[in-house]
């Protein structure tokens, strides 16, 4: 195997990412499954990672760097939080230790809002922020991070000010499967997706948050007396989830604040399409290789050539 520098781990709650990454930074190897902390907490944290470093024929002296669930207190070993507003650059430091492994292996921090008012977490999603704007970053930006739980993070700076959570892709698949809105969506995969609906939803959720639950039920009802097609009535609610979340994390952004998107797939055609129809600037970095350099950075960190 050519000149491997360290193996990175992004471990989330239902998935699981591997890099065996070289001493010039590329990827050797490459390892994904189903075995998130969900599943490896049933079947052992080290055996999962084991059968992974087996499978790349990773020497067993290299050392292992982890971020996501596998630092949280139901997880491998709790990794703790940083509480913000907190540099950038104290996720590299604050690496925990994983005990009686016979191989170094290192797992990230995550980060805390301790306000009592916006209490937050993120486990996973600072590594990404990390590989996304580097340990030193000018200006004040936006970050945002789609997901079942999508994060929207304000840095100043190189300094993490706050940040958001919003349960955007957990609410639309409990709203298009367990709620009257099941029925106006029945049958949109099979059919082609209305661009033009989605627009209209997020445009209007933006500009009238406050009508949330009743722009929602427009779905239904549009079907009901307009005949919009289950395509349609998707778009809409996915558009006003999405333009519902952008208001909100917007709300308090400065003067001047740049949008990054840290993405990839579907969700980041369909939040590049969001952005371009309120007319917000962003840039958009692949959420992979976001987490990768983050990782690369800690790992760089802690075991320095």
């Amino acid at each position: 195997m050519a000149n491997p520098a360290y193996v990175a781990v992004d471990w989330g709650t239902s998935s699981f990412r591997l890099w065996l990454i070289g001493r010039d930074g590329t990827v050797l190897a490459e390892r994904r499954s189903g075995e998130g902390m969900t599943s490896a907490a049933k079947t052992g944290f080290s055996a999962v990672l084991a059968g992974h470093l087996a499978a790349i024929e990773a020497p067993e002296n290299l050392p292992v760097i982890v971020c996501g669930m596998a630092g949280a207190r139901q997880g491998w070993v709790e990794a703790g939080y940083i509480d913000v507003p907190a540099p950038l650059a104290s996720i590299l430091t604050g690496a925990v230790s994983v005990p009686g492994e016979s191989r170094d292996i290192r797992i990230l921090p995550g980060l805390a809002q301790r306000d009592m008012a916006r209490p937050d977490v993120m486990r996973g999603e600072e590594t990404q922020l990390l590989g996304a704007l580097g340990p030193a970053s000018a200006g004040a930006q936006a970050v945002c991070m789609p997901g079942t739980h999508s994060k929207w993070v304000h840095v100043t700076d190189s300094k993490v000010t706050g940040f958001s959570t919003f349960m955007t892709g957990e609410l639309f698949d409990v709203i298009s499967k367990h709620t009257i809105l099941s029925h106006a969506v029945a049958g949109a995969e099979e059919q082609p997706a209305d661009a033009a609906a989605f627009e209209a939803a997020v445009s209007a959720a933006f500009a009238r948050p406050a009508l949330a639950s009743n722009l929602l039920f427009a779905a239904r009802s549009g079907q009901l007396l307009h005949g919009i097609s289950a395509a349609a009535a998707q778009a809409r609610l996915s558009g006003t989830l999405i333009g519902l979340e952008i208001a909100g994390a917007l709300q308090d952004a400065a003067n001047g604040t740049t949008i990054t998107l840290v993405a990839s797939g579907r969700l980041q055609a369909l939040y590049e399409q969001a952005f371009r129809t309120l007319s917000l600037a962003f840039t958009a970095i692949d959420a992979d290789a976001a987490v990768r350099r983050g990782l690369s950075a800690a790992a760089e960190a802690i075991w320095p050539n």
